[in-house]
């Protein structure tokens, strides 16, 4: 069992397991009941995605020390109670049952799910 880091709208692979979309924004221009069938997510959780500032920031990040910059307050809202008992969560489960998450961007270095992987994995998920 385990937890893929995955680019919502690629095609599933074989025993992935539910999406769960850490995005701010639905897909544009893509109806509700397609989402999964389309292969962006089947379960919407923003509560993992970055502030709409911080998601400003993130896209705006052409150099390394924005990044960083990004990186830090990211990581930051990720210790709130609601987002760490969440990731502190989605680590229990990625024992017992397969799942994944993901968001948009090509790039997963320079994308919040490299953040989510790794606060994943100091919580010890099993993750692909």
């Amino acid at each position: 069992m385990a937890i893929r880091i995955v680019r919502l709208g690629t095609p599933r692979r074989p025993g992935e397991g539910p999406r769960l979309g850490t995005v701010r924004r639905p897909p544009r221009g893509v109806r509700k009941n397609d989402y999964a069938k389309l292969d962006y997510y089947d379960v919407w959780l923003p509560g993992l995605s970055p502030t709409p500032d911080l998601v400003r920031q993130a896209l705006s990040s052409t150099d390394d020390a924005t990044w960083r910059k990004f990186d830090r307050r990211f990581t930051a809202q990720l210790k709130q109670a609601d987002q760490a008992h969440l990731l502190d969560t989605l680590a229990a489960l990625s024992r017992v049952a397969n799942f994944s998450i993901g968001c948009y961007c090509e790039d997963e270095q320079r994308c919040h799910r490299s953040i989510l992987r790794r606060e994943l994995e100091h919580r010890h998920a099993e993750i692909r």
